[in-house]
């Protein structure tokens, strides 16, 4: 069980990490292609549109098959997108590459999380252990930071950037695929199997305020991060006027790396503290940023140190939610329960980026930045009250937060 907790937990950082390793390259891209911005916007909305419409499809059925029934072929689908990177390296061949990328991890998401857990469970049966929670949340977004760090690296000191970064994830997939196929499963086929219905909210209806909550607040979360994952390239070519490669991965990796620091110094807060801290480190970060290449002389330094605040505010607002969403979830709709936590999170990821994206035609990129910001930080103002709400804070039981994997 020990072995087929870290084997699970190497597979998520896999695919997660597969996903961001295009970020650092769309200006190598743009420039061997001559592709427009809105041509790498659109290969980024081919990538959305995968991961929403696999979790929407597919992100809850391994509640019913079995999680290694769906999180195998979602690792041979990761692992097919970096084979069509390698192969087919025009403009079409990124879209679908993206496209494939999108529709593996949406596949992978809710069933690896809930299959982490479901092993940290059966190790440690009877107690409230936080590993399985903890580890998930890093998996879940330093797998992100790692992917971008990764490919900024090679892209700036290694010779077929296009091509090393996508050859070294093929590598470490084929290695997740071989451990998981041989890791314990935690999930009986369901006897006789459900009607198929696509994604739905799956939850008691007395867990159904905090539940729905959640979603809001995953939703703003992520809208924060796309920031970095979709424009952070962007943003330092454009306002900062900085060309390196490398420094992309790395704004990258500071946002989801201080994410990972902030859910594990603070996850024993109570939900209320993490939600106002969260909150008040998106807001602040987001300042900082606009502030960073809106003054005189655009300030990089200032810029990360915004990247970082921003990445720790979101942090702590998805270690809260995420720690809501599975203290409440019942454990037959579990994968359920998070494919529609993680459903939202991406929608938020996703559609304001593209918009953004589609913004930046017409616009520059301070004016959109600042937009976005603004929009970004309202939400997360309307939000922080549906977040601690009474109902919210799961009366009669321990935070959710404070070290609990299963309800």
């Amino acid at each position: 069980m020990a072995a087929g907790f870290w084997i699970v937990a190497f597979a998520l950082l896999c695919v997660t990490s597969l996903a961001t390793v295009p970020s650092p390259l769309y200006g190598l891209y743009q420039h061997r292609d001559a592709l427009s911005l809105f041509a790498i916007t659109a290969v980024y909305a081919g990538y959305a549109i995968g991961i929403v419409v696999s979790l929407f499809l597919a992100g809850h059925v391994s509640d019913w098959y079995g999680r290694k029934v769906i999180l195998l072929p979602a690792l041979a689908l990761a692992a097919f997108s970096a084979v069509i990177f390698i192969l087919w390296p025009s403009f079409s061949g990124i879209l679908v590459a993206r496209i494939v990328n999108g529709v593996s991890l949406g596949a992978a998401l809710a069933t690896a999380t809930a299959y982490m857990l479901e092993l940290d469970a059966a190790l440690h049966p009877g107690t409230r252990r936080g590993r399985g929670l903890a580890v998930s949340t890093v998996v879940n977004i330093g797998g992100l930071g790692f992917g971008a760090l990764i490919s900024g690296l090679f892209a700036q000191y290694v010779a077929h950037p296009l091509v090393v970064p996508y050859v070294v994830f093929l590598v470490a997939l084929v290695l997740a695929i071989a451990g998981v196929t041989f890791s314990p499963e935690t999930r009986v086929r369901a006897e006789p199997l459900p009607r198929y219905h696509p994604q739905r909210i799956e939850v008691p209806d007395e867990s159904r305020a905090p539940y729905l909550a959640s979603l809001l607040g995953i939703g703003v979360d992520f809208a924060a991060f796309g920031l970095f994952a979709g424009l952070a390239g962007t943003i330092l070519v454009a306002s900062l006027h900085r060309q390196s490669l490398a420094l992309a991965g790395v704004a990258v990796f500071v946002t989801f790396t201080a994410s990972v620091v902030a859910q594990l110094t603070l996850g024993s807060w109570p939900t209320r503290r993490l939600a106002v801290c969260g909150v008040a480190g998106i807001l602040v970060g987001l300042a900082v940023i606009v502030m960073a290449v809106w003054l005189p002389t655009p300030n990089l330094v200032l810029f990360l140190v915004g990247d970082g605040i921003t990445g720790a505010g979101g942090g702590a607002v998805f270690r809260c939610t995420l720690g809501v969403v599975t203290a409440v979830a019942p454990p037959a709709a579990r994968a359920e329960a998070l494919a529609g936590f993680f459903l939202a999170g991406y929608v938020g990821l996703s559609v304001p980026v593209v918009g953004v994206g589609i913004a930046l035609q017409y616009v520059s990129v301070n004016v959109t930045l600042l937009v976005f910001a603004a929009a970004v930080g309202i939400g997360a103002l309307v939000v922080l009250p549906i977040l601690m709400r009474p109902s919210n804070q799961q009366p009669g039981k321990r935070s959710p937060t404070s070290n609990s994997h299963v309800p």
